[in-house]
Protein backbone atom coordinates (compact mmCIF):
# COMPACT_ATOMS: atom_id res chain seq x y z
CA UNK A 1 0.00 0.00 0.00
CA UNK A 2 0.90 3.58 -0.79
CA UNK A 3 -0.10 6.86 1.12
CA UNK A 4 -0.54 9.76 -1.77
CA UNK A 5 -1.41 13.14 -0.70
CA UNK A 6 -3.49 14.97 -2.89
CA UNK A 7 -4.51 18.72 -3.99
CA UNK A 8 -7.90 18.69 -5.64
CA UNK A 9 -10.46 16.26 -5.43
CA UNK A 10 -10.76 16.58 -9.09
CA UNK A 11 -7.62 13.86 -9.75
CA UNK A 12 -9.43 11.33 -7.86
CA UNK A 13 -11.43 9.08 -9.50
CA UNK A 14 -14.71 9.44 -8.70
CA UNK A 15 -16.04 6.20 -9.21
CA UNK A 16 -12.97 4.70 -6.99
CA UNK A 17 -13.87 7.48 -4.17
CA UNK A 18 -17.79 6.83 -4.37
CA UNK A 19 -17.16 3.29 -4.01
CA UNK A 20 -16.11 4.35 -0.21
CA UNK A 21 -18.59 7.62 0.49
CA UNK A 22 -22.02 6.22 -1.48
CA UNK A 23 -22.43 3.48 1.77
CA UNK A 24 -21.87 6.06 4.10
CA UNK A 25 -25.26 7.90 6.37
CA UNK A 26 -23.69 11.47 5.01
CA UNK A 27 -24.25 12.88 1.59
CA UNK A 28 -21.57 15.74 2.07
CA UNK A 29 -18.43 13.26 1.93
CA UNK A 30 -19.54 12.26 -1.66
CA UNK A 31 -17.11 13.30 -4.95
CA UNK A 32 -19.53 15.28 -6.41
CA UNK A 33 -20.45 17.66 -3.56
CA UNK A 34 -16.49 18.09 -2.37
CA UNK A 35 -15.76 18.74 -6.15
CA UNK A 36 -18.48 21.31 -6.86
CA UNK A 37 -17.29 23.33 -3.51
CA UNK A 38 -13.32 23.08 -5.34
CA UNK A 39 -14.73 23.51 -8.94
CA UNK A 40 -16.98 26.91 -8.02
CA UNK A 41 -14.00 28.02 -5.71
CA UNK A 42 -15.84 28.68 -2.85
CA UNK A 43 -13.48 26.33 -1.40
CA UNK A 44 -10.14 26.98 -2.41
CA UNK A 45 -6.91 28.75 -1.53
CA UNK A 46 -8.12 32.18 -1.94
CA UNK A 47 -10.83 31.64 0.50
CA UNK A 48 -8.25 29.88 2.80
CA UNK A 49 -9.00 26.52 2.12
CA UNK A 50 -6.28 24.63 0.68
CA UNK A 51 -7.13 20.73 -0.05
CA UNK A 52 -4.58 18.36 1.39
CA UNK A 53 -6.56 15.20 0.52
CA UNK A 54 -4.93 11.84 2.00
CA UNK A 55 -5.54 9.00 -0.04
CA UNK A 56 -4.03 5.05 0.34
CA UNK A 57 -3.77 2.79 -2.64
CA UNK A 58 -3.15 -0.57 -3.03
CA UNK A 59 -1.70 -0.72 -6.04
CA UNK A 60 -4.06 1.18 -8.08
CA UNK A 61 -6.93 0.42 -6.41
CA UNK A 62 -8.32 3.76 -4.15
CA UNK A 63 -8.77 1.71 -0.26
CA UNK A 64 -9.03 4.76 1.78
CA UNK A 65 -9.11 8.31 1.88
CA UNK A 66 -9.49 11.43 4.16
CA UNK A 67 -10.96 15.35 3.22
CA UNK A 68 -8.75 17.46 4.97
CA UNK A 69 -7.92 21.03 4.76
CA UNK A 70 -5.19 23.20 5.70
CA UNK A 71 -6.78 26.35 7.33
CA UNK A 72 -4.93 30.03 7.64
CA UNK A 73 -8.21 31.31 9.62
CA UNK A 74 -11.16 29.56 11.52
CA UNK A 75 -14.11 30.54 9.39
CA UNK A 76 -16.71 28.21 7.80
CA UNK A 77 -15.69 25.33 10.81
CA UNK A 78 -19.01 26.10 12.92
CA UNK A 79 -17.19 25.51 15.95
CA UNK A 80 -15.55 28.83 17.89
CA UNK A 81 -12.09 27.69 18.55
CA UNK A 82 -11.15 31.32 19.27
CA UNK A 83 -10.16 30.49 22.98
CA UNK A 84 -7.74 27.88 21.04
CA UNK A 85 -6.18 30.50 19.44
CA UNK A 86 -5.91 33.59 22.51
CA UNK A 87 -4.47 30.54 24.36
CA UNK A 88 -2.12 29.73 21.96
CA UNK A 89 -1.03 33.42 21.39
CA UNK A 90 -0.35 33.90 25.12
CA UNK A 91 1.99 31.03 25.00
CA UNK A 92 3.54 32.40 22.05
CA UNK A 93 2.73 29.35 19.54
CA UNK A 94 1.39 29.88 16.11
CA UNK A 95 -2.00 28.85 16.13
CA UNK A 96 -2.41 29.06 12.05
CA UNK A 97 -1.76 26.95 9.80
CA UNK A 98 -3.54 24.21 10.77
CA UNK A 99 -5.40 21.24 9.38
CA UNK A 100 -8.85 19.79 9.68
CA UNK A 101 -10.78 17.23 8.69
CA UNK A 102 -14.21 18.53 7.44
CA UNK A 103 -16.88 18.57 5.07
CA UNK A 104 -16.13 22.00 4.48
CA UNK A 105 -18.89 24.61 5.57
CA UNK A 106 -21.17 21.70 6.94
CA UNK A 107 -22.01 21.52 10.64
CA UNK A 108 -23.72 18.46 10.46
CA UNK A 109 -22.11 15.59 12.13
CA UNK A 110 -20.76 12.48 10.06
CA UNK A 111 -17.32 13.21 9.21
CA UNK A 112 -14.85 10.29 8.84
CA UNK A 113 -12.56 8.41 7.20
CA UNK A 114 -13.23 6.13 4.10
CA UNK A 115 -12.28 2.98 4.14
CA UNK A 116 -12.67 0.01 2.03
CA UNK A 117 -14.69 -2.44 4.12
CA UNK A 118 -12.12 -5.32 2.99
CA UNK A 119 -9.32 -3.90 5.43
CA UNK A 120 -9.55 -3.53 9.01
CA UNK A 121 -10.38 -0.02 9.83
CA UNK A 122 -9.26 0.19 12.83
CA UNK A 123 -5.68 -0.56 11.45
CA UNK A 124 -6.32 1.55 8.89
CA UNK A 125 -7.33 4.61 10.82
CA UNK A 126 -4.21 4.07 12.64
CA UNK A 127 -1.98 4.14 9.77
CA UNK A 128 -3.66 7.21 8.17
CA UNK A 129 -3.72 9.32 11.39
CA UNK A 130 -0.19 8.32 11.79
CA UNK A 131 0.40 9.73 8.09
CA UNK A 132 -1.10 12.51 9.02
CA UNK A 133 0.99 13.31 12.26
CA UNK A 134 4.15 13.24 10.00
CA UNK A 135 2.76 15.20 7.56
CA UNK A 136 1.55 17.99 9.99
CA UNK A 137 4.28 18.06 11.95
CA UNK A 138 7.00 18.39 8.86
CA UNK A 139 4.74 21.57 7.68
CA UNK A 140 4.71 23.13 10.42
CA UNK A 141 0.89 22.82 10.96
CA UNK A 142 -0.48 23.45 14.82
CA UNK A 143 -2.89 21.23 15.27
CA UNK A 144 -4.88 18.72 13.17
CA UNK A 145 -8.68 18.35 14.15
CA UNK A 146 -11.49 16.28 12.58
CA UNK A 147 -14.95 18.77 12.44
CA UNK A 148 -18.07 17.05 13.67
CA UNK A 149 -17.50 13.33 13.27
CA UNK A 150 -19.40 10.16 13.24
CA UNK A 151 -20.37 9.03 16.21
CA UNK A 152 -18.31 5.19 15.80
CA UNK A 153 -15.56 7.43 14.25
CA UNK A 154 -15.16 9.23 17.48
CA UNK A 155 -15.09 6.22 19.80
CA UNK A 156 -12.66 4.83 17.27
CA UNK A 157 -10.31 8.16 17.17
CA UNK A 158 -10.45 8.36 21.17
CA UNK A 159 -9.25 4.54 21.38
CA UNK A 160 -6.28 6.00 19.26
CA UNK A 161 -5.59 9.03 20.93
CA UNK A 162 -7.65 11.64 19.70
CA UNK A 163 -10.18 13.90 22.05
CA UNK A 164 -13.51 14.71 21.79
CA UNK A 165 -14.21 18.61 21.88
CA UNK A 166 -18.50 18.68 22.62
CA UNK A 167 -20.61 21.11 21.05
CA UNK A 168 -24.01 21.23 21.07
CA UNK A 169 -26.75 20.76 17.65
CA UNK A 170 -29.88 20.02 17.02
CA UNK A 171 -32.15 17.64 15.73
CA UNK A 172 -35.33 16.28 15.13
CA UNK A 173 -36.15 12.65 15.76
CA UNK A 174 -38.99 11.09 13.96
CA UNK A 175 -40.80 8.97 16.40
CA UNK A 176 -42.96 7.47 14.43
CA UNK A 177 -45.34 9.96 12.71
CA UNK A 178 -47.94 9.27 10.15
CA UNK A 179 -49.12 12.48 9.93
CA UNK A 180 -47.79 16.22 10.70
CA UNK A 181 -51.06 16.23 13.33
CA UNK A 182 -49.28 13.09 14.89
CA UNK A 183 -46.22 15.58 15.10
CA UNK A 184 -47.95 18.23 16.25
CA UNK A 185 -49.89 15.85 18.89
CA UNK A 186 -46.65 15.57 21.30
CA UNK A 187 -46.51 19.30 21.82
CA UNK A 188 -48.63 21.01 24.60
CA UNK A 189 -52.01 23.04 23.93
CA UNK A 190 -50.72 25.98 23.61
CA UNK A 191 -47.29 25.36 21.44
CA UNK A 192 -49.87 23.09 19.43
CA UNK A 193 -51.80 26.26 18.51
CA UNK A 194 -48.80 28.74 18.12
CA UNK A 195 -47.51 25.75 15.14
CA UNK A 196 -51.65 26.17 14.05
CA UNK A 197 -51.31 29.72 13.91
CA UNK A 198 -47.99 29.76 12.66
CA UNK A 199 -48.82 27.90 9.65
CA UNK A 200 -52.28 29.94 9.05
CA UNK A 201 -50.10 33.37 8.85
CA UNK A 202 -49.02 31.97 5.18
CA UNK A 203 -52.59 31.75 3.51
CA UNK A 204 -53.55 35.14 5.56
CA UNK A 205 -50.48 36.84 3.68
CA UNK A 206 -51.52 35.71 0.31
CA UNK A 207 -48.62 32.76 0.46
CA UNK A 208 -48.29 29.48 -0.01
CA UNK A 209 -45.59 26.66 -0.12
CA UNK A 210 -44.65 23.78 -2.01
CA UNK A 211 -41.91 21.05 -2.06
CA UNK A 212 -39.93 20.26 -4.74
CA UNK A 213 -37.56 17.11 -4.82
CA UNK A 214 -35.01 15.69 -7.23
CA UNK A 215 -35.28 16.19 -11.16
CA UNK A 216 -39.13 17.89 -10.08
CA UNK A 217 -36.42 21.25 -8.87
CA UNK A 218 -36.69 23.85 -12.05
CA UNK A 219 -33.38 24.87 -12.78
CA UNK A 220 -33.84 28.48 -12.49
CA UNK A 221 -34.43 28.20 -8.54
CA UNK A 222 -30.71 27.57 -8.40
CA UNK A 223 -29.95 31.25 -9.08
CA UNK A 224 -33.03 32.57 -6.71
CA UNK A 225 -31.61 30.09 -3.82
CA UNK A 226 -28.21 32.02 -4.12
CA UNK A 227 -29.77 35.12 -4.34
CA UNK A 228 -31.74 34.39 -0.99
CA UNK A 229 -28.42 32.88 0.69
CA UNK A 230 -26.68 36.04 -0.08
CA UNK A 231 -29.63 38.17 1.54
CA UNK A 232 -30.30 36.18 4.44
CA UNK A 233 -26.11 36.61 5.29
CA UNK A 234 -25.71 40.37 4.11
CA UNK A 235 -28.11 40.67 6.90
CA UNK A 236 -25.79 39.60 9.82
CA UNK A 237 -22.68 41.58 8.58
CA UNK A 238 -19.69 40.40 9.50
CA UNK A 239 -21.50 37.34 11.42
CA UNK A 240 -22.48 36.12 8.34
CA UNK A 241 -21.53 32.54 6.88
CA UNK A 242 -21.11 33.60 2.89
CA UNK A 243 -18.89 31.11 1.97
CA UNK A 244 -20.09 29.55 -1.01
CA UNK A 245 -20.55 31.11 -4.94
CA UNK A 246 -23.07 31.39 -7.49
CA UNK A 247 -20.96 28.95 -9.63
CA UNK A 248 -21.40 26.56 -6.47
CA UNK A 249 -25.45 26.98 -5.96
CA UNK A 250 -24.98 26.83 -10.15
CA UNK A 251 -23.96 23.45 -10.20
CA UNK A 252 -25.98 21.70 -7.80
CA UNK A 253 -28.74 20.31 -10.35
CA UNK A 254 -26.14 18.38 -12.41
CA UNK A 255 -23.98 17.64 -9.64
CA UNK A 256 -26.54 16.68 -6.73
CA UNK A 257 -29.83 16.89 -8.30
CA UNK A 258 -31.28 13.69 -7.12
CA UNK A 259 -30.21 14.53 -3.15
CA UNK A 260 -31.90 17.65 -2.70
CA UNK A 261 -35.01 19.24 -1.72
CA UNK A 262 -36.53 22.78 -2.00
CA UNK A 263 -39.43 24.25 -0.01
CA UNK A 264 -40.47 27.37 -2.38
CA UNK A 265 -43.01 29.83 -0.75
CA UNK A 266 -44.97 31.85 -3.90
CA UNK A 267 -47.26 35.02 -3.25
CA UNK A 268 -50.43 35.25 -5.13
CA UNK A 269 -49.12 38.26 -7.00
CA UNK A 270 -45.81 36.75 -7.97
CA UNK A 271 -46.53 34.23 -10.27
CA UNK A 272 -44.24 31.55 -10.48
CA UNK A 273 -41.54 33.55 -9.29
CA UNK A 274 -40.66 32.67 -5.74
CA UNK A 275 -40.59 34.97 -2.23
CA UNK A 276 -38.48 32.47 -0.24
CA UNK A 277 -36.98 29.60 -0.30
CA UNK A 278 -35.03 26.54 1.88
CA UNK A 279 -32.53 24.18 0.31
CA UNK A 280 -32.02 20.73 1.85
CA UNK A 281 -30.35 16.94 1.28
CA UNK A 282 -31.65 14.25 2.05
CA UNK A 283 -29.87 10.88 1.93
CA UNK A 284 -31.53 7.71 3.15
CA UNK A 285 -33.58 8.31 6.18
CA UNK A 286 -31.41 11.29 7.07
CA UNK A 287 -32.64 14.86 6.13
CA UNK A 288 -30.44 17.82 6.36
CA UNK A 289 -31.50 21.74 6.16
CA UNK A 290 -29.15 23.78 4.53
CA UNK A 291 -30.00 27.48 3.12
CA UNK A 292 -32.70 29.81 3.61
CA UNK A 293 -33.74 33.05 2.55
CA UNK A 294 -36.50 35.75 0.89
CA UNK A 295 -36.88 38.49 -0.84
CA UNK A 296 -38.72 40.66 2.10
CA UNK A 297 -40.30 39.58 5.49
CA UNK A 298 -42.78 37.61 5.89
CA UNK A 299 -44.27 36.55 9.24
CA UNK A 300 -43.57 33.18 10.27
CA UNK A 301 -42.18 32.08 6.54
CA UNK A 302 -39.13 31.04 8.26
CA UNK A 303 -40.53 28.63 10.71
CA UNK A 304 -42.65 26.83 7.76
CA UNK A 305 -40.15 26.73 4.85
CA UNK A 306 -37.64 25.75 7.10
CA UNK A 307 -39.65 23.42 9.76
CA UNK A 308 -43.34 22.64 9.18
CA UNK A 309 -43.09 21.67 5.60
CA UNK A 310 -39.99 19.88 5.48
CA UNK A 311 -40.61 18.00 9.05
CA UNK A 312 -44.26 17.42 6.70
CA UNK A 313 -42.12 16.26 3.63
CA UNK A 314 -40.04 14.11 6.09
CA UNK A 315 -42.75 12.07 7.87
CA UNK A 316 -44.24 11.52 4.23
CA UNK A 317 -41.06 9.72 2.71
CA UNK A 318 -39.70 8.22 5.53
CA UNK A 319 -37.54 10.18 7.20
CA UNK A 320 -35.98 9.49 10.41
CA UNK A 321 -33.64 12.21 11.66
CA UNK A 322 -33.67 16.25 10.36
CA UNK A 323 -30.63 18.27 11.48
CA UNK A 324 -31.59 21.82 10.83
CA UNK A 325 -27.92 23.13 10.84
CA UNK A 326 -26.55 25.48 13.05
CA UNK A 327 -27.78 28.21 15.40
CA UNK A 328 -31.51 29.00 16.16
CA UNK A 329 -32.72 28.40 19.75
CA UNK A 330 -36.26 29.07 18.26
CA UNK A 331 -35.55 25.29 17.09
CA UNK A 332 -36.40 24.46 20.62
CA UNK A 333 -40.30 25.48 20.37
CA UNK A 334 -40.26 23.44 16.96
CA UNK A 335 -39.03 20.16 18.78
CA UNK A 336 -35.71 19.46 18.04
CA UNK A 337 -33.87 18.23 20.55
CA UNK A 338 -30.75 19.22 21.51
CA UNK A 339 -27.63 17.04 21.35
CA UNK A 340 -23.95 16.69 21.32
CA UNK A 341 -21.50 16.28 18.06
CA UNK A 342 -18.12 15.92 18.47
CA UNK A 343 -14.62 17.24 17.33
CA UNK A 344 -11.66 15.25 17.77
CA UNK A 345 -8.45 17.24 18.95
CA UNK A 346 -4.85 17.16 18.94
CA UNK A 347 -2.81 19.80 18.95
CA UNK A 348 1.26 19.47 18.29
CA UNK A 349 2.64 21.92 21.03
CA UNK A 350 3.19 19.72 23.80
CA UNK A 351 2.07 23.22 25.99
CA UNK A 352 -1.23 23.40 23.86
CA UNK A 353 -2.09 19.68 24.14
CA UNK A 354 -1.55 19.61 27.79
CA UNK A 355 -3.80 22.97 28.07
CA UNK A 356 -6.25 20.58 26.28
CA UNK A 357 -5.61 17.56 28.18
CA UNK A 358 -6.32 19.90 31.63
CA UNK A 359 -9.67 21.57 30.83
CA UNK A 360 -10.97 19.35 28.08
CA UNK A 361 -13.44 17.45 30.78
CA UNK A 362 -14.74 19.91 32.29
CA UNK A 363 -15.28 22.48 29.27
CA UNK A 364 -17.23 19.39 27.97
CA UNK A 365 -19.39 18.89 30.99
CA UNK A 366 -20.47 22.49 30.51
CA UNK A 367 -21.79 22.28 27.33
CA UNK A 368 -23.36 18.32 28.17
CA UNK A 369 -25.30 20.77 31.48
CA UNK A 370 -26.15 23.31 28.59
CA UNK A 371 -27.69 20.95 26.34
CA UNK A 372 -29.70 19.35 29.21
CA UNK A 373 -31.01 22.77 30.62
CA UNK A 374 -31.99 23.32 26.70
CA UNK A 375 -34.21 19.93 26.51
CA UNK A 376 -36.03 20.97 29.55
CA UNK A 377 -37.46 23.88 27.65
CA UNK A 378 -39.09 21.60 24.59
CA UNK A 379 -42.58 22.26 24.85
CA UNK A 380 -43.60 18.92 24.74
CA UNK A 381 -46.72 17.26 26.24
CA UNK A 382 -44.68 14.79 27.94
CA UNK A 383 -40.61 14.22 28.08
CA UNK A 384 -39.74 11.57 25.85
Amino acid sequence: MRAKWIAGISTIDREQWDRLALPLKSPFLEWNWLNLMERSRSIAPETGWLPKHLTVYDGDRLVAAAPLYAKYHSEGEFVSDYAWAEAASRLGVSYYPKMVGACPVTPVAGYRFLIDPEFDEFKMTRLMLEKIDQFCLASGYSACNFLFVEPSFKRMLERLGRHAWIHQSFIWKNRGFATFDDYLAQFRTNQRRNIRRERKAMEKQGLFLKNFAGKKIPEEFFSYMYDFYVRTNDKFGPWGCKYLSREFFGGLCESFGPRLLMTAAFHRSSGDEPVGMSLLVAKGDQLYGRYWGCSRKFDSLHFNACYYHPIQWAIENGISFYNPGAGGAHKIRRGFLSVPSFCMLKFYDSRMQNLMLNNIRRINLLEIQEIEAINRQVPFARQT
